[in-house]
Parts: structure tokens; sequence; C-alpha cells
């Protein structure tokens, strides 16, 4: 345990069952701290953790606080929650994931990944990929690798993969040697207030990287990712791109897509190194891919063996997960929240559905990003066959008029007869299986908690075969 970590004493986590909080956790009981946290409701992320020792609440409650000296939040925590204003008043130490994150990741070599999308698949590709080289690299990831079921991980070996979060600036907080951009696009508007400031904020992220001798990964193909190569070689930040354009530094070529998933031809500063096959759907995973190949490469590490890794990673939870299938229809979850996600899955679902029909449910996140892009939203559902809006996700939140699931249902560029906007979560199980045939696949997309729908639809579909 480093110095920094020892300071923390007693650390208690507000938002304990949230994907990154819940890592956050597995990481210093790991180095033996004594931890503590609370959570708005049972999930099976805290029966998880209280088999290694974690004190779990439920409710928050500043009773819950005790004796402990320092207190981590995550984003989804209001500053009027009662533990976080009585940490507060009781001046103790109070800090952000980030910033936990950055104390956990100093005495590592850093890989940092952050973007508008693809951080979490990012994120797990290099980590396999520098497993299959033989390193036991420690992790932070906003979902839990398929592989072995766990979002974090404090290994033996120097780098440590983690995901960036740059939603509130807080990604400035880590010393990363490796900073991964897998794009930049509006996003997080509420707090950055304008494309500009984002921007600014991906230079200093990737400028981090200077002081600790390292390079930034960046997309080419992005028009974002782009603009911010063009500035950081005017800040002598070294550099290596990757994407299918021939400018790459990196270039995925001869992609093929289809079952089980894409293979390309990776060619690396004008060198064809051979062919990776993936066993997860569509083009935004391959650049997934080029970016945990790239890092892998630029770090030193051997092309066939990143390779290997990278070929048996079957995904992580909520990204493209398939949940089962019933009556001959195939169920699928994705977190999907942005319209370039939505866009980017729903492409890849087509590689998948064949002759059957596309049947998505969809529940957007926070009044600002629906009105922000309500249009977008729309036409970005069209790529389905039928679609069933739900009501906007944002509880605690002030409604901005006109950002509804109703107004984004009626942007959906499709026959009316195939979008409905469906207000009761109680009836979206039965709208969706009641669209649904043999060969169809039926997709719950959004970053609320759509993706508890699944075993709803299975069910129903089950009990429509046996009727």
């Amino acid at each position: 345990m480093n110095k920094e970590i020892s300071e923390l004493g007693k650390v208690h986590i507000l938002g304990l069952g949230g994907a990154g909080m819940s890592g956050i956790a597995r990481l210093l009981a790991a180095q033996g701290v004594e931890v503590s946290g609370t959570d708005a409701k049972e999930s099976r992320r805290l029966d998880a953790l209280r088999k290694i020792g974690v004190e779990v609440f439920v409710g928050h409650s500043p009773e819950n606080l005790k004796d402990c000296q320092t207190v981590i939040y995550s984003t989804a925590i209001k500053e009027d929650n009662p533990e976080l204003k009585t940490a507060r008043q009781r001046d103790l130490k109070v800090m952000k994931r980030s910033e936990a994150l950055g104390v956990l990741t100093r005495s590592f070599e850093t890989v940092a990944v952050s973007g508008t999308h693809g951080k979490t698949t990012t994120t797990s590709m290099i980590t396999v990929a520098l497993q299959a080289c033989g390193e036991d690299p420690s992790f932070a990831i906003g979902s839990e690798l398929s592989e072995t079921g766990s979002n974090a991980h404090l290994g033996q070996g120097k780098n440590f993969v983690v995901e960036a979060d740059e939603s509130d600036g807080s990604f400035l907080a880590l010393s990363p040697k490796v900073a991964v951009v897998t794009n930049v696009e509006p996003d997080h508007l509420d707090f950055w207030k304008s494309f500009d400031k984002i921007e600014e904020a991906f230079v200093q992220f990737c400028e981090l990287t200077k002081s600790r001798d390292g390079f930034a990964v960046i997309c080419i193909d992005d028009d974002g990712g782009k603009t911010l190569v063009s500035k950081l070689k005017e800040l002598n930040v070294k550099t290596f791109t990757y994407g299918v354009k021939k400018s790459a530094e990196l270039q995925i070529a001869n992609i093929e897509l289809g079952l089980p998933g894409p293979k390309f031809e990776v060619i690396f500063q004008g060198k064809n190194l051979g062919s990776v096959s993936l066993n997860v759907l569509g083009l935004h995973n391959a650049l997934n891919a080029g970016a945990a190949l790239t890092v892998g490469l630029a770090l030193g590490k051997n092309f066939d063996q990143l390779k290997h890794g990278i070929s048996k990673f079957s995904g992580t939870r909520r990204r493209f997960e398939y949940r089962g299938s019933a009556n001959g229809v195939k169920v699928y979850d994705d977190y999907a929240h942005h319209p370039t996600e939505i866009v980017a899955t729903l492409k890849a679902a087509r590689d998948v559905v064949g002759k059957g029909k596309l049947i998505v449910a969809f529940q957007a996140h926070h009044y600002y990003r629906t009105a922000l892009f309500n249009k977008e939203f729309g036409q970005a559902l069209g790529l389905a066959d039928q679609v069933v809006v739900l009501e906007v996700f944002a509880p605690g939140e002030e409604a901005i008029p006109g950002a509804s699931g109703q107004t984004m249902a009626s942007l959906v560029p499709l026959p009316p007869s195939q979008v409905v906007f469906e207000p009761s979560w109680s009836k979206v199980a039965q709208q969706l299986v009641q669209r649904a045939k043999p060969d169809d696949i039926i997709m719950t997309l959004g970053a609320g908690d759509i993706g508890l729908l699944a075993p709803e639809v299975l069910t129903l579909l089950e009990s429509q075969k046996k009727s």
C-alpha cells in the first residue's frame, strides 16, 4: 500500500453499487483498506462486495459514515445527499471517483481510455490484450468483463488500465503514461456548456502524458480526433493514430463485417502484420480493437499475442449483450445512450438479424441530452424496423419542454404503425413481444434502468410459445 492510499484511512463510498464505484471498492479492499459504502437499492454488485468484506448499507443516512476518514462519491450523487452533506460538515476528506483513481493509479504506468463513446469496450480490450502478453495489469472498467465477471482487479504488473470519465472534467486528475481518445463529440454539455471546452479538456488530458514520457492514441477517422491530433502536434505531444484511413499509423484494412464479428488486416507504420478476427460485432468494435492494438504495439508488445487476446474477447455487460432467446426471438441489451452509439449498435445488429426484423426499445438518459439530440435520436432509431420509445430516464432532474419520449417518437422516420411512445414501464415488454416473430431480434437500449427489461421480455416470449 502506497503512502497516499494509507493516508485515506477508513473509506466510505457513496453510490457503491455503480459500475465505477464498486470497482474502486474492490481495488481499495484488495490493498487492505477498510471499506464501507451506501447505495439506494440492493444489487448483485453489492452482494459481491459483501463477500470480499465491504460493509454495505442500503439507503443513505448520516449514521452510515460511522468513523470513516474519507468519503468517495460518484457523479450520480447530488450535493444535497445526507451522507455527502454530513461528510463536508465533519470536514472529512471528500473525493470524486476520478480523484480516488488518481491516488490508486499514481504508482503504476497508467493507460487511461477516454472518449465520447467506446471507452468501456476499448479499456476491456486493452486489458485482455496485455493479459495475453503474459502481463497481470490492474484495471478499473465501467462494466464487467465477460471473461472474469469483474470490473476491477489489482494486478502484479506495472500497468494500470483505467476507463477515464470525461463527463465532469475529472479525468484530468489522472497521471497517464498513455492517453487513449476514441472520439470527441458534443456530450455532457450540462457540465461543459460548449464543445470548445470539451475539445480543450481532451487536449489537456493528452498533454498529461508528457510528464510520464508517454504518448496519446487517437482515432483519426473521427473528426474530433483529427482536430485533436493537429493540436497535439503543435504541443509536441507524442501521438499514434488508428483508423480505417490510410493516413493512420495503425490502419484497419480490408474489413469484412458479419458473424461472429469483423475480420480485418492490420497495417502498422506501413507494415502488414496480419489479420484479426473478432468475436464482438460491428465496425465500431473493429475500431476499438484498433485502439487496443495501437496501445500494445506502441508499448512494444508482440502482435501475435495481442491479436490472440483481442480475438478471444467476448464483450462486457450491457455492450451488445446477448440476454437469451425464446420462441425463435433473440434478445440483446446495450448501453447506447447517444445517437452515434445507437447508429453503431443498430448497424451491428443488422449483421445478426438476417431475414428477421429489428425491434428496439429506447430510453433516453437526461433531459439536457434529449433536448440537444432529439432529432438525431429519432434519425438513429429509424435504422430499426419497429421502435418503442420510453419516457426519459432523468430522476431528480427538472423537465425541459420538448425533451420527451413522445417528441422523440414523433421524429423517428418510420411509418406511424411501426413506432410507439410507451410511457408505462409495465407495458414496454408486452409492446416488444407482441411485435416480434421468429427470427426477429429485440434490443433494449439506454443508460437508465431499461437493462432490467430483458428477463421480463424473455418470460413473455416463453409464455407466448406455450400458448
